[in-house]
């Protein structure tokens, strides 16, 4: 088998040296460039694996060079190498389209990994989980609008890059889902995607939770424990709703990107990560740093590139092929046949506004599948006349119970169909026919808040 091929563009000898070395070592042959001119005249005789290129070169600008590759040469990744502090000319190169960057003085193992990572990279500039259409049957990002033929393109793009990325849109978007995507996209596919929401973690136990601690290093803390950062090692680390970290944490996330490294709680040491870091919330990010309540600096580390997810009412023509495909995704993790909408029911999803976007449209389709009869879903089936808001209280907190409307309309649920179980000795049958409901039904409530076990 060839060898692979690796470009190095610097200046100085010295480095060139050091990164040939390193790279015989990897069993990487290297071919060296000494600006961009020499460079320019080495992409035509050869055709490259990777490209370790200098921030400042003789005759230019690495960052041109990073834009002639990716429009001339779009299979060949570009690593910057940068110097040591300099984060936001690090930051303009992947916004420029550079693979990745390393900073000098230029630690050998962080290097590795990275000619590592960018090695597993596919040939073709295609992504394998969707084509720009979305009929692939691996793409579950449907739709043929403009605004989601641009997001799939964008994630193919993204695929191949490490630089972070901020997904944003509002609540059910499907921007975990993106994140996903871009994670199967690229060569950390093979890897740990780990996702957190930072929302739901309480606040004094965050640190923990992201960066690890030591045994005894607070109370509770009988044993090491690892952190999400060393878990997603090698992976993606999705951090939803990133709006919701404490300003202290803030401190200590930004930290962690510029040295690439993590601090366990309690220990004196730092560890090296190796993470592609995605981030999202529903707010307005950009209002939060203006208010004081998210910090600049930080946000402009993972907003190195953002990625919108439109809401459902920016793309009304998507809806039919996005209600076929989650009928057969529902159909399917049931072992039952796709059913059928008729027009009423039809009609009234393409009216309906979705204000909890395809989530929601997820959950009204699935039950309805649970609810129908003859595997046709009608108007009834949907149950939207449930998705029409009340009149709000003037004071809502006390008329609403503790936990809001549906978690307390879940326990209610919860406890029919308890005592119809004990009443029946816990006969699903006979359950279901008690509660005037379909065997079908029972089963999708039961699923539905978790009772299958109990």
């Amino acid at each position: 088998m060839d060898k692979r091929q690796a470009l190095i563009v610097d200046d100085e000898p010295d480095i060139r040296e050091l990164l040939e070395i390193t790279l015989a070592r990897m069993d990487i042959e290297s071919h060296s460039a000494k600006d961009i001119h020499a460079a320019r005249d080495a992409l035509k005789q050869n055709q490259f694996d990777i490209c370790l290129a200098d921030m400042r070169l003789p005759d230019g600008d690495g960052i041109d060079l990073v834009r002639y590759i990716n429009t001339n040469y779009p299979q060949t990744p570009v690593a910057m190498i940068t110097a040591h502090g300099s984060m936001e000319t690090a930051i303009e190169a992947l916004k420029a389209g550079a693979f990745d960057f390393v900073s000098k003085p230029v630690d050998l193992s962080v290097l590795r990994q990275l000619v590592d990572t960018a090695l597993q990279l596919p040939k073709s500039t295609e992504s394998p989980m969707c084509d720009l259409d979305g009929d692939s049957d691996n793409c579950p990002l449907k739709g043929k609008s403009q605004p989601m033929k641009a997001i799939r393109a964008m994630i193919t793009k993204l695929g191949r890059s490490q630089a972070p990325v901020y997904i944003s849109g509002e609540s059910g978007t499907g921007k975990e889902l993106a994140a996903r995507l871009i994670h199967q996209s690229s060569p950390r596919a093979d890897h740990p995607f780990v996702a957190v929401n930072c929302g739901a973690i309480p606040h004094e136990l965050m640190e923990s939770e992201l960066f690890g601690h030591k045994k005894g290093s607070f109370t509770g803390a009988v044993s090491d424990k690892e952190g999400l950062f060393q878990a997603a090692f090698g992976g993606t680390l999705f951090l939803d709703e990133v709006a919701d970290l404490p300003l202290p944490l803030q401190v200590k996330l930004l930290r962690v990107i510029q040295e690439k490294s993590v601090r366990p709680v309690g220990s004196a040491t730092e560890t090296p990560t190796n993470v592609r870091l995605i981030c999202a919330t529903h707010q307005d990010l950009a209002r939060l740093v203006q208010e004081g309540n998210f910090r600049k600096d930080l946000f402009y580390r993972l907003n190195v590139i953002e990625l919108r997810m439109p809401p459902l009412r920016d793309i009304p023509g998507d809806i039919l092929q996005l209600i076929d495909h989650l009928l057969e995704k529902v159909a399917m993790e049931y072992g039952q046949q796709k059913p059928e909408l008729d027009e009423p029911a039809l009609k009234r999803l393409q009216e309906y506004p979705f204000p909890g976007n395809v989530r929601e449209l997820e959950n009204i389709l699935e039950r309805a599948f649970a609810l129908c009869e003859n595997n046709r879903i009608t108007e009834e089936d949907l149950g939207l006349s449930l998705h029409t808001l009340p009149d709000v209280p003037e004071n809502p907190a006390q008329s609403l119970p503790e936990g809001g409307l549906e978690k307390h309309l879940a326990q209610v649920e919860r406890d029919l169909i308890l005592k119809a179980l004990e009443e029946t000795r816990w006969n699903k049958t006979a359950a279901a026919e008690k509660l005037g409901i379909s065997f079908r039904a029972f089963r999708y409530r039961l699923s539905k808040l978790d009772l299958e076990n109990e």
